[in-house]
């Protein structure tokens, strides 16, 4: 039985009288590709953000790994997200002044958990994985997008997190930067990676395992999937098949 890493209990989320979050139940289980899904304004991002902590529930309970997070101090929240939980957005946030490798190596050394050696380790690793040594000792306006796209990809994985989140890491990318960071996410969710990806592409969405359709706030449907092999006719076309149930 897979291990529940986070579980919402009726959660809601208003800013000031719009309620974007309405009453929201689900688990997320250790070892699953979760897609979020849905047209623009249902509270894609916005349930992404509260899970993670970066945005606080209006009502409800969640709990991560059977603990409550609800009204956690920020204190709390800032350690989870520092060492146990890993971010990709659209835009890249790389600091600017640093090299793409500073910028992966820092995300390491500000994480207790990890010692200066194993650090470097790590670094030195995720660069040949992101296939980033030509670029790395260059700064994030130096590089393409996907480089520099590859770069968040390894600076949010360096300490091992319990779960990846990532809010339309492909959104500002070509069609060639997009596949190769697809295929990152893929690799590192086929080696025990949880995620959480939250977009707007079908290509994207292909790639989870279980796929969550968002509605004004609330989950209206859900997709399993099998554990993403390659493209397939079969699976584009259950994907799409399930997608025009709700007028995708």
């Amino acid at each position: 039985m897979k291990e529940v890493i986070f579980h919402g209990k009726d959660m809601v989320k208003t800013f000031g009288e719009a309620k974007v979050l309405h009453g929201i139940s689900l688990e997320l289980y250790e070892g699953d590709f979760t897609v979020i899904m849905g047209p623009s304004g249902s509270g894609k991002s916005t349930l992404l953000y509260a899970l993670s902590g970066m945005d606080r529930l209006s009502g409800g309970q969640l709990f991560y790994k059977g603990n409550d997070i609800t009204h956690a101090s920020e204190k709390e929240l800032s350690y989870l997200r520092a060492e146990e939980f890993g971010f990709v957005f659209q835009h890249t946030h790389l600091v600017s002044s640093l090299t793409l490798e500073e910028n992966i190596r820092m995300a390491g050394l500000i994480c207790n958990s990890m010692s200066e050696k194993e650090t470097n380790e790590k670094t030195d690793a995720l660069i040949r994985q992101m296939r980033l040594e030509k670029a790395k000792d260059r700064l994030p306006a130096q590089v393409s997008g996907g480089e520099a796209q590859r770069a968040a990809v390894a600076r949010a994985v360096i300490t091992k997190p319990t779960i990846l989140f990532a809010d339309e890491p492909t959104g500002a990318l070509n069609k060639a930067n997009t596949e190769e960071v697809l295929n990152l996410l893929t690799v590192l969710h086929a080696e025990g990676q949880s995620v959480l990806l939250v977009t707007h592409d079908r290509e994207a969405a292909l790639r989870g395992n279980r796929i969550l359709y968002l509605e004004d706030g609330a989950i209206v449907g859900e997709l399993a999937l099998s554990p993403y092999q390659g493209k397939s006719i079969e699976r584009e076309q259950e994907l799409a098949s399930w997608l025009e149930g709700f007028c995708w």
